[in-house]
């Protein structure tokens, strides 16, 4: 989750490692808690697959290295910053998306790997970043969660019914609201996949014919009657 949200966030503008994190801390608050020892070594180990390159900004000085508590986060800090030239100034890295990153992040982003425990911050951070996604992608997005939240609907109905009668009033209402809350959920995701099927759907008097251009498929929107 950490290497999709550096990765997303590096598409929109190259930054260095203190304003990625303070990204990650005031925009996404599932990775609020990100610290230096696990942001370093996330870059380097983007840095090494191709995904990232760091450069030297020799106009900006360098702030401490920080103590992070991990030996191997301040190690990867210490040679995120390089020595620049001048006047003994200090250079911190600029780090920038490259083409393979974009390749990875593409992949990342579009993953059907289950969520697990974490599905509700995976779905989260996925959807922070759905601009990115061509529209089918994000469709099924948003319907792969609607789906896990059914399920979840489903199992949160027949546990209020199985402990119908051996429950107190506080932990009944408890699991009601979970149930609610979930039904609240649903009917947000399906605001916004109608949402999205709306921008999918042809204007009237038009229909939406599948033509080749290249190697690639795309859709053209036509007026009835013509058949070039």
């Amino acid at each position: 989750m950490l290497e999709l949200a550096i990765l997303g966030l590096l598409e929109g503008q190259a930054m260095h490692g203190y304003e990625i994190r303070k990204r990650l801390r005031d925009e996404l608050g599932q990775l609020s808690n990100v610290s230096f020892g696990s942001l370093y070594p996330a870059l380097s180990r983007l840095e090494r697959s191709g995904a990232v390159e760091g450069t030297e900004d020799p106009g900006r000085s360098a702030a401490p290295v920080p103590m992070t508590g991990s030996l191997s986060g301040e190690r990867a800090a210490l040679r995120a910053r390089r020595s620049g030239t001048g006047l003994g100034r200090r250079s911190r890295k600029v780090y920038r998306i490259t083409e393979e990153g974009r390749r990875q992040f593409a992949e990342l982003l579009d993953s059907e790997q289950a969520g697990g425990n974490d599905e509700a911050r995976n779905f989260s951070l996925r959807l922070v970043f759905a601009r990115y996604l061509p529209p089918h992608a994000r469709l099924r997005l948003l319907e792969r969660r609607r789906g896990q939240l059914f399920q979840r609907l489903a199992e949160a109905r027949t546990a209020v019914a199985a402990a119908e009668g051996r429950l107190d009033s506080y932990a009944r209402s408890l699991m009601e609201h979970t149930a609610e809350s979930t039904e609240r959920d649903i009917a947000w995701l399906d605001r916004l996949i109608e949402a999205e099927r709306a921008k999918e759907a042809p204007a009237p008097g038009t229909t939406r014919a599948e033509v080749v251009v290249g190697n690639k498929k795309v859709h053209e929107v036509r007026e009835e009657g013509d058949t070039r």
